[in-house]
């Protein structure tokens, strides 16, 4: 390939684009083929062979682009059909992820032959009034898959029909070493410009469902009982039980000091007394 002088092939990017750009090359399938274009490895194109009968895409063979991401493999690939396929509209952005609305939930371990055989997988599910989603009847899709074999994209410089020729003669030549693709089945298919938004309103609905169930528990539900259920509770009163105070007793010093005091004091109310005696006889004697 020419653009390998062009890039670090050092980078863990580019190493992983170059790896599976040999490997779609060597491993060559039926029913599809991609490549990445000589100036821009980010840039690849793609032919796919619609889904087998009795799918109304049996007779097709489509063209598109794949745009990979700086950051690839940790980011999916976007896919944009060029021809008409009567599933998908014509230049929008397809992107595969395990939510459908979180892109980075791609797994990196897959790459672009996964994402190619999904592809190919979701052709024959109904859009059931998906945004981007193409609704039509059997007979018009059947049309549009034989008008598709023709169709000659200016930067591969074939048709459709000569391409997926070219890698049937190619997947002939390696008979029994092919491996069988098998699609993960948590993987989801989304509109890039959808992502984030379904989302974002699922997230909302399961907040909404969740504060609904909330109010219901915090909220009892109003029941009419009679008087003779009501049962009436008498207040409950509370006494102030009074508690115990500790004594604090002084100093030693203190209380021989204090009953020192007290003694001369009782000493000194007896002679008062006495005297008091003495005086009161003494009156009596001289008057009697």
């Amino acid at each position: 390939m020419s653009t390998r002088g062009q890039f670090n092939t050092k980078n863990p990017t580019i190493k992983r684009i170059l790896k599976e750009a040999s490997e779609l090359a060597s491993n060559a399938s039926p029913d599809y083929h991609a490549e990445p274009l000589e100036d821009n490895l980010f840039e690849w194109h793609f032919t796919l062979r619609g889904p087998p009968s009795p799918s109304p895409y049996d007779n097709g063979i489509y063209h598109g682009r794949i745009v990979l991401p700086p950051t690839y493999p940790l980011r999916p690939p976007s896919f944009r059909f060029l021809t008409p396929t009567g599933r998908f509209e014509v230049n929008r952005e397809i992107c595969l992820s395990i939510s459908g609305h979180h892109e980075e939930t791609w797994q990196p371990a897959w790459g672009i032959r996964t994402a190619m055989v999904a592809i190919r997988s979701f052709m024959d599910t109904d859009a059931k009034g998906q945004l981007g989603g193409i609704e039509c009847n059997a007979q018009v899709r059947k049309r549009m898959a034989g008008e598709s074999r023709a169709f000659k994209c200016a930067v591969c410089g074939k048709s459709n029909a000569e391409i997926i020729r070219e890698r049937e003669e190619a997947a002939k030549l390696m008979e029994g070493e092919q491996k069988e693709d098998i699609v993960p089945e948590e993987l989801r298919l989304a509109y890039r410009d959808e992502l984030g938004n379904g989302g974002a309103a699922g997230d909302a609905e399961k907040t909404g469902r969740e504060s609904k169930g909330k109010e219901k528990v915090q909220t009892p539900p109003s029941t009419s009982t009679s008087p003779a259920q009501t049962a009436t509770v008498p207040p409950v009163s509370i006494r102030n039980t009074p508690r115990p105070t500790r004594t604090v007793q002084p100093p030693l010093t203190q209380r021989v000091v204090q009953q020192s005091h007290d003694r001369s004091l009782v000493w000194i109310d007896a002679g008062i007394y006495g005297i008091v005696v003495a005086l009161l006889f003494m009156v009596l004697r001289k008057f009697y």
